[in-house]
C-alpha cells in the first residue's frame, strides 16, 4: 500500500490545535494511556488525588483496555483516582446495556482498584425536575476536589465533544440536552433499534470542559477525518464544538492516520512546504487539481499547476503534458478486466502477475455478505476465470438478523417435518420457546440465547452458502471459521487472540493461495473489520516467520465494505463491471434476504447494503471517467498491502 513519508507529519503550520498522528489507534491509545499512567503516578508520590475527566462511546474503548493491562501486568494503583464521566444518555437506567455507567465498569472500573466513591457518572434516573441540582451539584463536586487534571474527549462527525451538540455556547453548563439526529443515528448500532436511542442526555458542558487543566481530545478512522481538520484548522465557531478547543492553553488530539487524511499536511503536503515528490504524492496532487477544477488530467495547463500551489512540481518534473501522461497511465494501468492477472500477458505495469495464470485464491469475508456486497463482480470474475475460489466467512454474523427471521425459519422447517413425516415434537418446542423469548425480549432486550444466535448463524450460513453457489464456488470451497473473538451475542467483541489467528493460518495452509482478498474497510462502525484484518495479517505474518515457501508467492489485496471506499489515488486495481455484471451482482446481493430492509445495528447509513455497493462502484466509474478515462458502468477498487 502507498505511503507518504513520514517526515510530513511535522508540517502542521495549518494546524491551530497541536495534532499527534500514530499508525492506529491502538498505538495512539497506548501513547494517552502512558500519559495517564505517568500522571497518576506522579500525584501519587506527592500524595495528591488524580482527577480524569472520562469519556465514553467506540472511541476510549482500547485506551481504557491498555489501563487495565498497566494495572495488571505494570502494578499501575487507581486508588489515589477521581473520576468524572462527561455525559450520560437520560432516561436510561444504569444497569442498561447501554448506559454510559455500565460500560465504564464494564470497560475500566470493575477492572482496577478505583474507590468506587471516586467514581463520578451523570445519574440518567434522576427526575427531570431535578437535573438541574445534579448538575449544580456535580459541578460542585469537581470545583472541590480541585478541577479535572485531565481531560479525555471523543469527538462526533458533526464536531460534538461530550454530548454538547452544534450551537452549543462557550459559555454552557452542564445541563439536560436534545440530541442531534446525526448523534442518534451513529449511535444507533449501540441499540437494537433507531426508535429506542434516547432522545435526550445530561452533558458537562463547553465551559466545564474548558476549566480542566489539560485535554487530550482521541479521534480514529476516516469518518472523523473532515470534522477534526474543520476543528483545528479552521476559525473558531460554535457551530463546530470541537473548535472552541482551541481557546484552550493545553490541548492536543490525538488520532490515527485515516483521521488525519483531511489536514493539509497529509491532503495537500505541497501547501506547507517542501514536499517530496514521489509518484504517490504526484499522483495525489495532480488528481486533486483535476477533480477540484473539473478538468480530465490531459487538460491540465501550467497555469493550473501554478494556481494550485505546484510550482515546486513543476520546477522539479518538467512541463504539465508530460507529469499528466505520467499520471494518465498509472490510472489507466490500474483498470484490468483480470483480477487474477492476464495470461500469456507480459506487462510491468499490470496490478496482478500473469503467472501462475490459475491461481489459487481466498477471499475473506468478514461478516456471510461481504464478499458478495464489497467485490461481487471481481469475485464472480475470479471464478469464470477459472481460478480456484475459496471463501472463509470468518463470523457468523449473527447480531445482525432480525428475531423475526428466527420464527420464520423455525416455522418453516416445523412444516417441513410435517410433509416429510418426521416427528415434529421436538421442532415445536423449540418454535414455542423462541417465540416466547423474542416476545420478551421486546422489553426486557435480553442478549439472545445460544440457541438462538445458533439459529441466527444457521441463517446467515445459508444465505452464504447459496451465493457461493450462485457464483459457481462449489460447497468444498466455502469455509465456516466462525472466529471466537466475534461470539459474543453482542456488538462488544472480545480481541482478538491466538486461537482466531491459528484457526485462520489452518485455512491458509490447506489452500496456500496465491492471492488472498481481505476487507480493509476499517470504517465498520462495528470494528469486526478491523478485527479480522488483524487477525488475516497476524495469521500471514506468523507463517511467514515459520518459513512455509508458498507464503512468497501470496498478494494480500484489500477491499473495501459497505462503509466507503478507497480515494482514488490510492487504488492499485480496479476491476470494471458491465451493466449486466452490476445486476448479476445484485442478485447475489439479493440472496442474503436477512439483510435486506431493515437490519439491526445497520450504522448511520439507512440504504440497502445493495444500494450502498452499486451507488459506490458507480461512483468510483464515473471519477475515473471525469479524469479523462474511460467510462464505465462500475468498479471495484482494491489495493494491495504489503506485510
Amino acid at each position: 500500500m502507498s505511503k507518504q513519508n513520514t517526515a510530513l507529519d511535522l508540517l502542521d503550520s495549518f494546524e491551530k490545535i497541536p495534532v499527534r498522528i500514530y499508525p492506529d489507534l491502538y498505538q495512539g491509545s497506548q501513547a494517552v494511556a502512558q500519559e495517564i499512567a505517568a500522571l497518576i503516578r506522579d500525584k501519587q508520590k506527592k500524595k495528591q488525588k488524580c482527577v480524569l475527566g472520562l469519556a465514553t462511546g467506540s472511541t476510549p474503548k482500547a485506551l481504557y483496555a491498555e489501563l487495565v493491562r498497566m494495572h495488571r501486568e505494570e502494578k499501575l494503583s487507581f486508588k489515589n483516582v477521581i473520576s468524572f464521566n462527561l455525559d450520560e444518555y437520560y432516561p436510561i437506567s444504569k444497569n442498561e446495556r447501554q448506559s454510559y455507567n455500565r460500560f465504564m465498569k464494564y470497560h475500566l472500573f470493575d477492572h482496577v482498584d478505583i474507590d468506587p466513591k471516586n467514581i463520578h457518572i451523570p445519574d440518567g434516573e434522576v427526575a427531570k425536575d431535578d437535573i438541574k441540582a445534579q448538575a449544580a451539584a456535580y459541578e460542585k463536586k469537581i470545583a472541590a476536589v480541585g478541577g479535572i487534571d485531565l481531560q479525555i474527549l471523543g469527538i462526533g462527525k458533526n464536531g460534538h465533544i461530550g454530548f454538547n451538540e452544534p450551537g452549543s455556547s462557550v459559555l454552557s453548563k452542564m445541563r439536560l440536552i436534545a440530541l442531534d439526529n446525526s448523534t442518534r443515528i451513529a449511535n444507533a448500532y449501540e441499540f437494537s433499534s433507531m426508535a429506542e436511542v434516547p432522545r435526550l442526555a445530561i452533558t458537562m458542558g463547553i465551559s466545564n470542559i474548558l476549566q480542566a487543566k489539560k485535554i487530550v481530545l482521541l479521534a480514529w478512522g476516516g469518518s472523523k477525518a473532515k470534522v477534526i481538520q474543520q476543528s483545528v484548522e479552521e476559525d473558531v465557531t460554535e457551530r463546530i464544538p470541537a473548535s472552541l478547543l482551541q481557546n484552550h492553553d493545553d490541548v492536543t488530539f490525538v488520532i490515527d492516520e485515516s483521521a488525519g487524511v483531511e489536514l493539509t499536511r497529509n491532503k495537500s503536503p505541497w501547501l506547507t512546504g517542501e514536499c517530496e515528490w514521489t509518484p504517490y504524492m504526484i499522483k495525489k496532487a495532480v488528481i486533486h487539481m483535476a477533480l477540484d477544477s473539473k478538468k480530465t488530467l490531459l487538460s491540465l495547463t501550467n497555469s493550473d499547476y501554478l494556481q494550485y500551489g505546484l510550482s515546486d512540481l513543476l520546477i522539479e518534473k518538467g512541463d504539465a503534458h508530460d507529469i499528466n501522461l505520467q499520471v494518465y497511465y498509472m490510472l489507466r494501468d490500474s483498470i484490468t478486466g483480470w483480477p487474477g492477472g492476464k495470461p500469456n500477458f507480459t506487462l510491468s505495469t499490470h496490478p496482478e502477475r500473469s503467472e501462475p495464470a490459475k491461481k489459487r485464491v481466498i477471499i475473506f469475508s468478514p461478516h456471510p455478505d461481504d464478499d458478495i456486497i464489497s467485490m461481487g463482480g471481481t469475485f464472480q470474475r475470479l471464478h469464470d476465470q477459472g481460478h480456484d475460489v475459496h471463501v472463509g466467512y470468518q463470523t457468523s454474523g449473527n447480531i445482525a438478523v432480525n428475531d423475526e427471521f428466527v420464527t420464520r425459519f423455525i416455522d418453516f422447517a416445523v412444516g417441513f417435518e410435517k410433509i416429510a413425516g418426521i416427528d415434529t415434537a421436538k421442532s415445536e418446542k423449540i418454535l414455542k420457546d423462541a417465540r416466547k423469548f423474542v416476545a420478551a425480549k421486546k422489553t426486557t432486550h435480553d442478549i439472545d440465547t445460544p440457541k438462538i444466535r445458533a439459529i441466527k448463524g444457521l441463517i446467515r450460513r445459508g444465505e452464504a452458502s447459496a451465493t457461493c453457489r450462485y457464483v459457481g464456488i462449489p460447497d468444498s470451497n466455502i469455509h465456516f471459521m466462525n472466529l471466537p473473538f466475534y461470539e459474543t451475542g453482542t456488538i462488544e467483541k472480545n480481541p482478538m487472540s491466538q486461537k482466531d489467528v491459528d484457526i485462520t493460518k489452518k485455512l491458509l495452509r490447506e489452500v496456500k493461495p496465491q492471492q488472498v482478498y481481505c476487507a480493509g474497510d476499517f470504517a465498520d462502525p462495528h470494528g469486526t473489520h478491523l478485527v479480522c484484518f488483524n487477525v488475516v495479517l497476524e495469521a500471514l505474518k506468523q507463517i511467514k516467520a515459520d518459513g512455509d515457501e508458498w507464503i512468497n508467492d501470496c498478494w494480500l489485496w484489500l477491499y473495501k465494505g459497505a462503509w466507503q471506499e478507497w480515494k482514488i489515488e490510492e487504488i492499485e486495481m480496479a476491476i470494471p463491471m458491465s451493466p449486466d455484471q452490476v445486476m448479476k451482482k445484485r442478485f447475489g446481493i439479493f440472496i442474503h434476504q436477512s439483510q435486506k430492509d431493515a437490519v439491526p445495528f445497520q450504522g448511520s447509513d439507512n440504504r440497502e447494503f445493495w444500494q450502498r455497493a452499486e451507488e459506490r462502484n458507480a461512483a468510483t466509474a464515473k471519477i475515473y471517467a471525469d479524469l479523462g478515462l474511460t467510462h464505465y458502468a462500475a468498479m471495484e477498487a482494491f489495493v494491495r498491502w504489503q506485510y
